[in-house]
């Protein structure tokens, strides 16, 4: 079973996503190859698809896991997702040499990675150490505070603090969204709810007075 073609960009990533679940569904048996669940393992890693990747890590059969150690890095990759690790993840994707087919999905992974520790960091500090950020973003220090000044945020070269910049609303990354907790949508569901029964007794008095 030939390996699904690599692609450059999100649109491209998702349609390898697509080739590679194919290719799992059409292998014989239901077993596909050691490289096709190791792109389809890291792809949804990349689109931040835990379930799925769980899911797929436990229907690989050990003995292609065993045998290929490759994809234990890449699920190593994932339980540090899984634990907001963000400097493990870092150095997890950088201790392994991967294969051509999975290195730009990791590449990929790395970049999303910091674009979601930058909107995080935007939104819960109003100051952080400067050596702390540089971890949390997987830079070193000089670069990290290189790149936070050309988006407009400050830094104190002498308490080395980061002071960041609170982001224009609705200007969030699309994936850092994944980690909004769900109560807000809740209470907006639950208010219109409320708003919708309200609005039927309100009619029910009107017909009855």
């Amino acid at each position: 079973m030939p390996v699904a073609v690599m692609a450059e960009g999100a649109f491209s990533f998702k349609k390898l996503l697509d080739q590679c679940e194919n290719q799992e569904l059409e292998a014989p048996g239901g077993i596909a190859t050691p490289p096709v669940y190791g792109q389809l393992l890291a792809l949804y890693l990349l689109h931040n698809d835990m379930n799925n990747a769980r899911y797929l890590w436990k229907r690989i059969p050990p003995a292609i896991k065993s045998a290929n150690s490759e994809l234990g890095g890449i699920w190593s990759v994932g339980q540090r997702i899984w634990q907001r690790d963000f400097p493990g993840i870092y150095m997890t994707i950088s201790a392994h040499q991967w294969s051509e087919t999975v290195q730009p999905i990791m590449d990929a992974l790395r970049d999303a990675t910091r674009r979601r520790a930058f909107a995080l960091v935007s939104q819960a500090y109003t100051s952080i150490i400067a050596d702390d950020f540089a971890a949390f973003v997987g830079l070193p220090v000089e670069e990290a505070v290189k790149g936070i000044l050309e988006q407009g945020w400050q830094a104190d070269s002498t308490t080395r603090m980061v002071l960041p910049r609170k982001p224009v609303a609705g200007a969030l990354d699309v994936s850092f969204n994944r980690f909004i907790p769900l109560s807000g949508m809740c209470f907006h569901m639950l208010f219109l709810k409320c708003f919708i029964v309200l609005s039927i007794f309100f009619v029910i008095c009107m017909h009855f007075s």
